[in-house]
């Protein structure tokens, strides 16, 4: 089981960047895949980015690629989301999720969310 924590939202302008964190506890998170979701009010939640247990592999939502960054560390337990030319409509929680698997398509351990909005 693996316990995970987003950090790094906040308030920013639009065009300008921010770096979410999702810091996971244990010690075999190289063996989990994860990925970054978000909700908007009023909208349903969906995958902005993915990425492999060995970090090979990143898949983006067409609204993010080019904009956003998925890595990670695992030396550090940490994946990172970074984001930048920031826009209104990137405004919502952030959530990462994570599966001991080599690709996540359904996560079975969430985090709890980090808020991040942009103002126009």
């Amino acid at each position: 089981q693996v316990q995970l924590v987003e950090s790094g939202g906040g308030l920013v302008q639009a065009g300008n960047s921010l770096r979410l964190s999702c810091t996971a506890s244990g010690r075999t998170f190289s063996s989990y895949a994860v990925a970054w979701f978000r909700q908007a009010p009023g909208k349903e939640r969906e995958r902005v980015a993915a990425i492999s247990r060995s970090g090979a592999t990143t898949s983006y939502a067409d609204s993010v690629k080019g904009r956003f960054t998925i890595s990670r560390d695992n030396a550090k337990n940490t994946v990172y989301l970074q984001m930048n030319s920031l826009k209104p409509e990137d405004t919502g929680v952030y959530y990462c999720a994570a599966k001991q698997s080599s690709w996540l398509y359904v996560a079975d351990f969430w985090g709890q969310g980090t808020q991040v909005t942009v103002s126009s």
